[in-house]
């Protein structure tokens, strides 16, 4: 009788334990599977407008394709594509005025986190973005815009990961990433990188003085910049 509830409990056990472990590699891939879509997306292997596949993608990462619907959900979450009834899922493209409203909200979000640094940033993390910024100048001088743009969205990252404000960094990752989708075409003259390069160099700095009014005013006057540089570029354009 014991062997049999031992048995059974047993039984059990494996029947409650086997669905957890396949619900988190289920919840594994479609993590990986966001990541890599993200990647591709932000990176401009996937161009704003483009359509996501569930089977295209499936047989690209190589998993199924329920991870892939679940990247999707969670894609949709972060703003980065959007979900089209009957139609599919498809790469979002940002409306200019909502760009504008985006640098709006992350230049002041901006000034909160230079404001902020100057006061908490360590030696160690001033080395750090020092690197990233080092290898910004590196892919300016190759007229990279692709990888000039990742490591443009890695300092950025950085910065607002030092500030150890995790509701900060939530929001501020979303827009950055929204915006991303539409400021990619700015970044693509070697004139333009160049100049990027040097006004990166200047938030370092001016973080790095430990004046938190200097270093809130060039994090703010970057993204206002940034802003202007995109609103010329869609004037010439027209």
């Amino acid at each position: 009788m014991k062997n049999g509830s031992a048995a059974t409990r047993g039984s059990l056990h494996a029947s409650v334990a086997a669905p957890t472990i396949a619900l988190l590699r289920t919840a594994s891939l479609a993590t990986a599977a966001q990541q890599e879509i993200e990647r591709l997306i932000l990176g401009g292997e996937l161009a704003p407008g483009a359509k996501l596949t569930e089977a295209v993608l499936s047989n690209r990462l190589g998993i199924s394709r329920g991870p892939i619907r679940e990247a999707f959900r969670g894609l949709t979450e972060a703003g980065l594509v959007r979900l089209e009834k009957n139609r599919g899922v498809y790469v979002r493209d940002i409306a200019l005025e909502e760009a504008v409203e985006i640098y709006d909200l992350r230049a002041v979000m901006d000034e909160l986190v230079g404001r902020r640094l100057a006061v908490s940033i360590t030696a160690a993390e001033i080395k750090a973005l020092k690197n990233i910024v080092d290898r910004m100048q590196q892919a300016a001088k190759a007229s990279n815009a692709d990888a000039y743009h990742l490591l443009n969205l890695e300092f950025h990252d950085a910065l607002v990961g030092y500030t150890q404000n995790r509701k900060l960094a939530a929001i501020y990752r979303k827009l950055v990433k929204e915006l991303a989708l539409f400021r990619r075409r700015n970044l693509n003259a070697r004139a333009a990188l160049s100049r990027s390069v040097l006004e990166h160099r200047r938030i370092l700095k001016a973080i790095a003085s430990r004046d938190a009014q200097h270093a809130a005013r060039v994090m703010y006057d970057h993204v206002m910049e940034s802003k202007r540089r995109m609103l010329a570029g869609e004037n010439a354009e027209r």
